[in-house]
């Protein structure tokens, strides 16, 4: 089935309304409560109150803390046990605009701000190296902090511009703290500013980051409204377990991942005190793709995985 949202995630939504017209059809008596939540927050930023977190604001997800949440946002019919914090930030070097002929008298931003750049990266990679624990989590990629788009203020290509940014992203495996790489972060360039960048190596015999008028500058800002946490899922939880076996038992075959990619919300479900587990039933292949796809078949195995499921946390609940 072809169309937007096949993968990313209308798919899911007609999958589990499929799941609870046949659940109607012939109600069983489970033990737990059984709740399904649509949400549209992530397309409507802008709009407070709306999403999971709007619920959780207003007690509408009170009885259910301390139980199982299956957040289906994921693809491939697997468990992924863990994602990354996404933490943009913008770096800006601040110059002394003037003709690129005489680049004594001028101070090239784009020269400090790669510069600086380079040094920063490498002290983000000594202070968040590859954590212990990525390997029990299947991680493919550590934490890593790149640049991804370049600016600088329009000017002729004869002048060295007054000011430079270049903008980029960390993302950050859930064994480190996001609070603690923006500290990091910051204290590095405060480092550079205190000690005018006698540290930041230059480029030729012209180029410095002080005149007798100017003094270069660097700025980093991060993008809080674009954070998105990282979670680990809990393993050992019976409901991670109950899940494997469903999935095992309808398609002979279970495969957990963790990826660097992020997730909204589920850290703050999982820190409410909610037991979250991440799944999802479409093509990793197909997210955001030209021609993005999922396959019914998929979707329709899903359903009975999400039955089995079910079966086994009723009779794990009804064991208590």
């Amino acid at each position: 089935m072809y169309g937007r949202g096949t993968t990313d995630c209308l798919g899911h939504i007609a999958m589990l309304t499929l799941f609870l017209v046949e659940l109607a059809k012939k109600p069983p008596t489970l033990e737990p409560n059984l709740m399904v939540v649509f949400i549209v927050s992530e397309e409507c930023e802008d709009v407070p109150g709306i999403g999971v977190d709007g619920l959780a604001a207003a007690g509408v997800l009170d009885s259910l803390k301390h139980g199982v949440v299956l957040w289906i946002d994921a693809s491939d019919s697997e468990p992924c046990i863990g994602s990354a914090s996404a933490l943009q930030w913008h770096l800006t070097a601040k110059g002394k605009r003037f003709h690129s002929g005489l680049p004594d008298k001028g101070i090239n931003p784009l020269e400090l701000v790669s510069e600086a750049l380079m040094e920063i990266q490498e002290r983000f990679y000594e202070r968040f190296p590859p954590h212990e624990m990525e390997r029990s989590y299947l991680f493919s990629n550590p934490s890593t902090m790149k640049p991804t788009q370049w600016s600088c203020t329009k000017g002729g290509i004869n002048q060295i511009p007054p000011s430079a940014t270049v903008s980029g992203d960390v993302r950050l495996t859930p064994f480190y703290k996001s609070n603690h790489v923006v500290d990091f972060l910051e204290s590095i360039v405060k480092e550079m500013n205190d000690t005018k960048f006698s540290k930041v190596p230059t480029r030729g015999p012209c180029s410095k980051y002080e005149l007798p008028d100017k003094i270069a500058s660097l700025e980093m800002k991060f993008d809080d409204t674009s954070l998105m946490e990282g979670v680990a899922c809990n393993i050992k939880s019976p409901a991670f377990l109950a899940f494997c076996e469903a999935l095992n038992k309808v398609k002979g075959s279970v495969n957990p991942y963790s990826i660097c990619g992020s997730l909204p919300l589920v850290k703050s479900m999982q820190d409410q005190g909610f037991d979250l587990h991440i799944t999802g039933f479409g093509k990793m292949d197909a997210y955001h793709a030209e021609n993005e796809y999922c396959l019914l078949s998929d979707m329709l195995q899903a359903i009975r995985v999400l039955s089995t499921f079910t079966s086994k946390m009723h009779h794990h609940y009804s064991k208590k």
